[in-house]
């Protein structure tokens, strides 16, 4: 882990805009739970729309790309042994 300093565009809840440095454009900082819901939703999109439908294998590439990150997201917390925000254990 390394500190720097970032630009803090805007600091609103869940839409947190900063320039990290040697970066020409901002980003957006989802946080871990809420970056959790959205791939849920995207499972949930992905199930409804069903395979072979118009707009599923789009769809489905985004539902990727939020699990790519999320994944990436869980692997750097348990690297420094912190806590998920969010718990992917399965009602009942």
């Amino acid at each position: 882990m390394r500190s720097e300093n970032v630009e803090i565009l805007s600091d609103k809840t869940n839409a947190a805009v900063m320039r990290h440095p040697g970066r020409a454009f901002p980003g957006v900082l989802v946080q871990g739970d809420s970056l959790y819901i959205l791939c849920q939703r995207a499972d949930l999109a992905c199930k409804e729309v069903g395979r072979g439908s118009p707009g599923y294998d789009e769809l489905n590439d985004l539902h990727n790309a939020l699990w790519s990150y999320l994944n990436h997201y869980k692997v750097t917390l348990l690297e420094h042994d912190i806590a998920l925000p969010f718990s992917e254990q399965q009602a009942p």
